[in-house]
């Protein structure tokens, strides 16, 4: 079978440089699952406990892949929740859901913006439901995000303890074709990284975008704004969009916008920008060109630090692309674990994918996935309080 994008081989190979050598052996990962409630229709959600035995647990729960909670220590070891979330399945499946802010989730099966809900596949034009006027987002009506995951294994090893979950997508889901069967392996590793695997075959010819949606503070869940925190994107150009988040076909040099994060930058230095980038997304919502070929090892594709906590988070992928998103449409309608509103700018999401309604623009790279193939990428948050 071809390999379609990524490299596995090259992704074991970037893992195991990661590792940290002593901190391996003297860690004890584990992993446990409960019962989490059910659907509205009836189907039983759990919730999945990953720890790697330094400090760090992560939470995931089988409806749409969610990712609940990281808990991970400050500079002065203090431990706290850095995504934004609900501590129950209703927040998820109805309140969150009105507002189609995808908390966590597991986005496919195309990840970000078709134009007009349309996109061709060998000649032949499809349709999914636009769900983000005049376009589709993030995957029709009911996308990946709302789907409960099988548990396909879970357990631990040297490198940390580990999930796989497991979705059958049938031909003609939300319009797109091919039975498409998906897993995503999560792993929390030693090196205290979080890592996404996602690999996917279908039995058609499809198209194929798959991303995760969480919202990360690392001054903790529920503690305001991002705005102080520091963003550094390994990007040297971008593809700007016209009013509707529609990509035009360029790709654009970052030097001298708003969206010039080649150096450590704060956040709110220029978040109010009249830039009509800007002005569009009503903050940062872009798609960056991460520097790099993609589809091989995972390199280094953006970098935030809080200097309130002390700590750090690092991105890497082999997608080509990072959406990075600083939580535009949080309106104060939802309240999280923490009990405390969310409002604009409280997060900033990092989505590694392919480049928003890329089968309509030939010239980026191609998300179509073929019989045979394999689409195979990682994308991993590693934390740091140093």
């Amino acid at each position: 079978m071809s390999r379609f994008f990524g490299s596995r081989s090259a992704l074991l190979a970037t893992v195991a440089a990661l590792s940290v050598g002593a901190g391996v052996a003297q860690a004890h990962p584990t992993v446990a699952s409960q019962p989490w409630g059910s659907t509205p229709d009836g189907k039983p959600v759990r919730i999945v406990t990953l720890k790697n035995g330094l400090g760090t647990t992560a939470r995931i729960i089988t409806y749409g892949g969610i990712i609940q909670s990281v808990e991970t220590p400050d500079r002065e070891g203090h431990v706290q929740d850095v995504v934004l979330g609900f501590d129950n399945l209703k927040g998820y499946t109805v309140d969150s859901a009105k507002g189609g802010l995808f908390f966590g989730a597991i986005i496919g099966r195309y990840a970000n913006r078709l134009a007009g809900g349309n996109f061709p596949v060998e000649g032949k034009i499809y349709h999914t439901d636009v769900t983000a006027p005049p376009n589709a987002l993030h995957g029709g009506k009911k996308g990946f995000d709302k789907n409960v995951w099988t548990i396909e294994k879970t357990g631990t090893n040297a490198s940390g303890a580990y999930l796989t979950l497991k979705l059958v997508s049938p031909d003609g889901d939300q319009g797109f074709p091919g039975k498409l069967t998906t897993h995503v392996t999560y792993t929390l590793g030693t090196d205290n990284a979080l890592s996404l695997h996602y690999v996917a075959t279908t039995d058609a010819p499809t198209v194929l975008n798959l991303t995760n949606h969480s919202y990360w503070n690392l001054n903790g869940e529920g503690s305001g704004s991002i705005e102080p925190e520091v963003l550094q994107i390994n990007a040297d150009g971008f593809t700007p969009t016209d009013a509707t988040s529609i990509p035009t076909g360029q790709i654009a040099p970052v030097a001298g916008t708003p969206l010039d994060f080649s150096k450590p930058t704060v956040i709110g230095d220029r978040l109010r920008s009249n830039d009509p980038q800007m002005m569009y997304a009503r903050g940062y919502d872009m798609n960056w060109v991460v520097n790099g070929p993609y589809g091989q090892a995972p390199r280094l594709a953006g970098k935030v630090y809080d200097p309130r906590s002390g700590r750090s988070m690092e991105i890497l992928t082999n997608q080509p692309g990072l959406q990075v998103y600083t939580s535009n449409s949080l309106d104060g309608g939802y309240a999280g674990v923490s009990g405390h509103a969310y409002r604009q700018g409280d997060a900033i999401a990092f989505e590694a994918e392919h480049y928003p309604d890329s089968p309509n623009h030939p010239s980026f790279p191609t998300t179509e996935l073929k019989p045979g193939q394999t689409f195979d990428y990682t994308t991993t948050f590693r934390f740091s309080n140093k």
